[in-house]
C-alpha cells in the first residue's frame, strides 16, 4: 500500500535497506541468535551502505539529510525482517541525538566519523539493577578530580554493551534530586576499571546483545562530559519522545508483517474443507486485526510526520508506543493461534515474533508508565 507521507526518493532507501538486510543480515541471523551477538562486520558494512549517520553532517562522514522518515523506514525494514541486531536503530537515533546534539566540535570530530562507518559502535547506559524508570534511583557516581571524573557504579540491560565502544553512561555528580544531579559522560570501552559481564540469556531478541556494565574507578576527562553537568534528566526527557518513536513504528511494522503471513495462510490453508479463513470465526478475529492495525497505521504515519517537523509532544509519543506495543502483542498472539501447530515452530515468523516481540511493553517505558505519563498530561 501506497503511503502518501513517503516520495520515490524514501521508496529507493526503502529498496537499500531491504537489499542489505537480505544480503548482509538475514544469512548469518540464525547464527548471532546462537551465539548472542552480531557480528561486528556487519556495522562497517552499514556505515558502507550510507544506514549510519543518515542525519549527521557531511563533514564528520554523514548522510547530511536530518529527514526522520529515513529512521522510519529503516527500523520498519528491519522490523518487517524480524531482525533486531544489529541495533541499528538505537545506534543512530538515540545515541546518535546525544552526540549530535549534545557534543563540542572537538568531541564531534572525535566520535562521528567512526559513529557513521561503523568502526565505532555506541552503547546507552542508564539502567541499573535498582533504578529502571525511576531515575531518581540511580547510584553510579561520577566524582571530579581536577580535569577528570572517577565513575564507580554498574549497569544492566544494555543492548550493544558486549560491542559498544563507546557508552555514554548516566551517572549521579550530585547529591540532589535526579533533575540537577544526574549527567552524561561519554566512556570508552577500553579505559582501565570498565567491564563488561554476562550476556543476559533472554527469552527472545537473542542477536541482539545485552549485558550487564561495571565501572570501578573508571576515569575520563571532564571533555567527555555531555552537555552540561546536572542537565541528564533534561536531556533523557528529549530523547524519550525520539525512542519511543522509534519503538512504535517497529511494533506496527511487525505486526503488519505478521498479519500479511498469517492472512496468506488462512487464504491456502485447509481446515474441514475449506481454507482457514472461510470459517466465521477467523473471518472477525482477521477482520478485527485489519481493522486495528489500519488505524494504528493511520495515527502513526502522522506521528512520524509531526515528530520529524519538531511538532510531536511527548503524550503523543507515548500513546504511540504503548498502543502499538501492545497492539503487536495482541496480532501476534490472535495470528499465532491461527496458525496452530504451526504457530509454535520457530521455522515460522509469528513463532520468532512471539517470543522477540514481548518486551516491546516494557522498555522504553512499560505500558503502565506511558499511561501514567499521558493521564497527568489530562488531568
Amino acid at each position: 500500500m501506497r503511503r502518501d507521507i513517503f516520495t520515490e526518493e524514501h521508496d529507493a532507501f526503502r529498496d537499500l535497506v531491504r537489499a542489505f538486510t537480505d544480503k548482509e543480515i538475514l544469512p548469518h541471523y540464525r547464527r548471532w541468535e546462537e551465539e548472542g551477538v552480531a557480528d561486528r562486520a556487519v556495522w562497517r558494512k552499514a556505515g558502507e551502505h550510507g544506514l549510519l549517520g543518515m542525519d549527521v553532517d557531511t563533514v564528520y562522514g554523514g548522510g547530511g539529510d536530518p529527514d526522520y522518515r529515513h529512521h522510519a523506514i529503516l527500523g520498519e525494514e528491519l522490523a518487517r525482517a524480524g531482525v533486531y541486531a544489529p541495533t541499528l536503530s538505537l545506534h543512530n537515533e538515540i545515541a546518535g541525538l546525544y552526540l549530535r546534539t549534545l557534543t563540542t566540535e572537538e568531541q564531534r570530530l572525535r566520535w562521528l566519523p567512526g559513529f557513521c562507518s561503523g568502526e565505532l559502535v555506541t552503547a546507552i547506559a542508564i539502567t541499573e539493577p535498582d533504578a529502571g524508570s525511576d531515575v531518581q534511583r540511580l547510584r553510579t557516581r561520577a566524582v571530579r578530580h581536577g580535569d577528570r571524573y572517577v565513575i564507580d557504579g554498574q549497569k544492566t540491560f544494555i543492548t550493544n554493551g558486549a560491542v559498544a565502544d563507546l557508552v555514554l553512561v548516566a551517572a549521579r555528580t550530585g547529591d540532589g534530586p535526579a533533575g540537577s544531579a544526574v549527567s552524561v559522560f561519554a566512556v570508552e570501552s577500553d579505559r582501565p576499571g570498565f567491564g563488561r559481564g554476562r550476556r543476559l540469556d533472554k527469552i527472545g531478541m537473542r542477536a541482539m546483545d545485552t549485558v550487564e556494565l561495571f565501572f570501578d574507578g573508571v576515569e575520563v576527562p571532564a571533555a567527555n562530559l555531555l552537555g552540561k553537568e546536572g542537565r541528564a534528566l533534561a536531556y533523557m526527557m528529549r530523547t524519550l519522545r525520539q525512542e519511543r518513536m522509534m519503538i512504535a513504528v517497529a511494533a506496527l511494522a511487525t505486526a503488519e508483517r505478521v498479519f500479511e503471513d498469517t492472512l496468506e495462510y488462512c487464504r491456502t490453508r485447509e481446515v474441514f474443507g475449506q481454507p482457514v479463513g472461510r470459517h466465521q470465526h477467523n473471518r472477525f478475529v482477521l477482520a478485527e486485526l485489519a481493522t486495528a492495525l489500519t488505524v494504528a497505521r493511520s495515527f502513526t504515519d502522522r506521528c512520524i510526520v509531526e515528530h520529524g517537523a519538531g511538532r510531536l509532544d511527548a503524550e503523543e509519543a507515548a500513546m504511540a508506543k504503548w498502543w502499538n506495543t501492545e497492539l503487536c502483542q495482541k496480532v501476534v498472539d490472535r495470528c499465532l493461534q491461527l496458525f496452530g501447530g504451526y504457530g509454535v515452530v520457530r521455522d515460522f515468523p509469528v513463532a520468532r515474533a512471539f517470543v522477540d516481540t514481548r518486551a516491546q511493553t516494557i522498555y522504553g517505558g512499560t505500558t503502565e508508565i506511558m499511561k501514567e505519563l499521558i493521564g497527568h498530561s489530562l488531568i
